[in-house]
């Protein structure tokens, strides 16, 4: 090879690193977490419905310790912005400044979720296959699919679910079913199909996972 393409190409090189870096110092600053300043905005406004460390001992106020940050994050923000419907929760999160909600979600997923468990040993069984295998017959997912099977969810995608209180999982899959809970499409499909019965065992076997 003739040392002109050889130039050319090393020019070509030089100006497309000159360009990544120049677009790589524009790009805006990943925002700063502050889990003192978490902490402290959780004590003023969070903790007496769900506990001093995110773990809830109220059946239909759900635990948040150890939940995905973004996912916490991201529920924060459509509370106050109302995509998400509830009239206490709303309440609050309006007084929450988007740092606020930030520093709120990571602190609550810097502790340790503490076990929960089931609590109808006949509907357990009917729970753990839904929850496993969904019921193809009616087309309904399996919820281990995107919760994965002990519940752990998918960091910034899906929610941990493992010994979340039965009755709030109720409240919210029924709430998605009747179209009370209006911020998940593929969740609202998914609970459009299933009865009372379906939801409260699959509530169940989700509060005995770990």
């Amino acid at each position: 090879m003739s040392k002109k393409p050889i130039a050319a190409i090393a020019a070509l090189l030089t100006a497309l690193l000159l360009s990544a870096s120049a677009v790589a110092a524009d790009a805006p600053a990943a925002p700063k977490i502050d889990l003192a300043k978490g902490s402290a905005s959780y004590a003023a406004v969070c903790v007496a419905c769900h506990a001093a460390d995110g773990n809830s001992t109220v059946p239909l106020q759900p635990s948040l310790a150890q939940q995905h940050p973004e996912y916490t994050f991201k529920q924060l923000l459509e509370f106050k912005s109302g995509a998400r419907k509830d009239p206490v929760m709303q309440g609050f999160a309006a007084t929450l400044t988007e740092d606020d909600a930030r520093n709120i979600a990571w602190w609550l997923a810097s502790q340790k979720a503490k076990p929960g468990f089931a609590k109808e040993p006949a509907l357990v069984m009917l729970g753990e296959r839904i929850y496993r295998g969904g019921i193809p017959d009616r087309h309904i997912p399996a919820c281990a699919g995107c919760h994965s099977p002990n519940g752990a969810g998918i960091p910034a995608q899906y929610p941990r679910l493992s010994g979340q209180h039965a009755d709030y999982t109720v409240k919210q899959l029924v709430g998605f079913r009747d179209g009370t809970r209006g911020n998940n499409l593929p969740m609202r499909d998914v609970a459009a199909k299933m009865n009372d019965r379906e939801i409260k065992a699959v509530a169940d076997y989700i509060a005995g996972l770990r």
